[in-house]
């Protein structure tokens, strides 16, 4: 594999575990709240934000987002496009009081992992496993969410992206 096709890879799993974190936002909600303020956060979402490389280069992210389901179950669909590269996530989160389990999967080169952490008022924390490994931190209010990656082993340094309803 060459080292485009390794970073384009690692780009992917990244952003596919920043999916997990906005996927975890209005989970939180639904099992933190009343049914109400889940149901504002379904629906569709934008942004933007940044990929890091190791070597200090960055390069701008777009990012659409579209919330489903209810209870503590959760599904969404998250595209993003930054310079060359495109990619399409898919993911399924459960909550179970504070605690947060997934699995995502990035459909265009076939990646898939986990997130398992924990969620307290305004902020989430995860461990991400499968294509990349690392960590993650959620802030986020009823308007806005903000997600910020870090990854080891990888070329990729870290995300981080802001989205808000469309």
């Amino acid at each position: 594999m060459s080292k485009r096709s390794k970073f384009i890879a690692s780009l992917r799993s990244v952003t596919a575990c920043a999916v997990l974190a906005f996927a975890a936002i209005p989970q939180f909600a639904a099992t933190a709240s009343a049914a109400g303020q889940f149901e504002k956060l379904l629906g569709s979402w934008g942004g933007s934000g940044t990929y890091r490389l190791a070597s200090g280069k960055s390069e701008k992210l777009r990012c659409d987002a579209y919330y489903t389901g209810g209870g503590t179950q959760l599904g969404m669909v998250v595209r993003c496009s930054g310079g060359e590269n495109k990619i399409e996530i898919r993911s399924k989160l459960s909550a179970s009081g504070n605690n947060l389990s997934g699995h995502w999967e990035e459909r265009t080169f076939n990646a898939e992992g986990t997130a398992t952490g924990r969620v307290s008022d305004g902020h989430i924390s995860l461990g991400i496993s499968g294509a990349v490994s690392g960590s993650m931190s959620v802030e986020f209010s009823r308007s806005r969410q903000t997600v910020s990656i870090s990854t080891q082993g990888t070329e990729l340094a870290g995300v981080s992206v802001s989205l808000s309803r469309k």
